[in-house]
């Protein structure tokens, strides 16, 4: 069995983060999925569990960090192609998130990023599969 990916975020409003999300084209595996909780399906082997704060604070004893004030973490997805990347991000702020940086072009490598309504910060980036081989 592949190994998998979870990331959990904590969000102020469950039902706003999943029409975020449905808006940029993702779905929800139902299955573990609930008033308090929503699991983000990007890939087969790559979710984030989406947690209202209360639920969230179920698994750690430390304070939620504030995303408004404070970086917990950058989440990068891949995309298939620079188009890709402009496509998914546009769809983002279209769909209400905001931007966070600026584009970054390095020819071989293209990324963007924006915030998604609870702040959390998201990368999208395309690599030219040559530029690995070699």
């Amino acid at each position: 069995m592949p190994q998998m990916i979870f990331v959990n975020l904590p969000v102020k409003d469950l039902e706003a983060s999943k029409a975020f999300w449905g808006k940029l084209g993702y779905s929800f595996n139902e299955q573990f999925t609930d008033e308090h909780a929503a699991c983000l399906v990007f890939s087969d082997t790559i979710f984030a569990m989406l947690l209202t704060e209360e639920r969230f604070k179920d698994f750690t004893k430390k304070e939620i960090a504030d995303a408004r004030a404070s970086t917990e973490a950058i989440i990068a997805l891949s995309a298939d192609s620079r188009e890709k990347v402009d496509e998914l991000a546009d769809a983002a702020l279209a769909a209400g998130g905001s931007p966070a940086n600026d584009p970054q072009d390095y020819g071989y490598m293209y990324g963007r990023s924006f915030q998604d309504p609870d702040h959390h910060l998201w990368e999208v980036m395309w690599m030219d599969p040559s530029a690995v081989q070699g």
